[in-house]
């Protein structure tokens, strides 16, 4: 395990952040408006989105740079800012961090399928390089290659991330089957383990895709297949769509109810995905804190 974790988990169970799309969109972020570009045209807001969750005690915060691999980005006419995006999303969250909790930077998938071929194998690796040493030089304690539903695809991100020498956490998306407990690609929990152990990940988990009362299985199977550090960010809940928006219903109580339930299972990290916000980090760090 790395050092930077090791020496984290050394302070119980570690509270990270909570979501920063809905948090944009909250900021007048347009639908189909790539996220990853505020960090150029709107540093100020992301940088807000931030420094609420520094405030609301969360110690590892992630970046805005979950679209900011140049395969997404060329949608947008972008790739070529995809370097000054990364660094950039990584500075603003170093600043609303300060001394106060570390700045992990996020991959997440490229948005194409290699099943499909509309992208190879190379593409990807060359994308998710291309980011990680931008999000390394700009100072990144360390990555989470989160939101994935291809093992293959996490694969390839995480050698990127783990080429800079800095900790590597896993993170894939478990709400496919019959029992909401696969990847989109039919993975199970333990297949995931097996790879990602093999790659050589400092900490691995589950995020996004349904809320916290389907996560406790999820990490309570996690844990029964590794002692590596256990990473989850569930979302506040399913959303509903009302007049064509994503209204998530769970509330920050109701989701930090359910907190006792995952540290139980073996989680280490604990945070929020789509629908979270401060309200939701403020509350599981106080449901961490009572178990002492």
């Amino acid at each position: 395990m790395h050092s930077v974790i090791e020496g984290l988990l050394k302070e119980g169970v570690i509270l990270t952040d909570g979501s920063w799309g809905t948090q944009m969109q909250a900021r007048g972020l347009q639908r189909g408006e790539p996220p990853d570009a505020w960090n150029l045209t709107h540093p100020d807001l992301v940088e807000e989105v931030a420094r609420q969750y520094v405030e609301a005690g969360s110690r590892i915060i992630l970046t805005n740079t979950f679209g900011a691999n140049r395969i997404v980005l060329e949608k947008h006419g972008l790739a070529g800012r995809a370097v000054e995006i990364n660094e950039a999303g990584v500075r603003i969250s170093k600043r609303a961090a300060g001394e106060r909790a570390l700045v992990f930077a996020s991959i997440g998938p490229s948005g194409k399928m290699l099943i499909t071929g509309d992208v190879t194998a190379a593409e990807l690796g060359a994308a998710f390089e291309e980011q990680a040493q931008a999000q390394a030089q700009a100072g990144a304690d360390g990555f989470v290659v989160e939101t994935m539903m291809d093992l293959e695809e996490a694969l390839a991100a995480v050698a990127a991330a783990k080429q800079t020498g800095r900790p590597v956490i896993a993170s894939m998306v478990f709400d496919s089957g019959k029992d909401k407990d696969r990847t989109l690609m039919g993975h199970t929990p333990e297949q995931a383990v097996e790879v990602f152990v093999k790659a050589g990940v400092d900490g691995l988990g589950a995020n996004c895709g349904q809320g916290i009362e389907g996560f406790v299985p999820i990490c309570r199977r996690l844990r029964a297949a590794t002692r590596l550090p256990l990473w989850m960010k569930p979302n506040a809940g399913l959303p509903e769509l009302v007049k064509g928006e994503a209204i998530y219903r769970t509330t920050p109580l109701e989701f930090a109810s359910r907190v006792p339930d995952l540290v139980a299972a073996g989680a280490d990290f604990i945070g929020g995905c789509c629908g979270t916000d401060q309200a939701f980090i403020k509350a599981v760090g106080k449901a961490i804190r009572a178990l002492g």
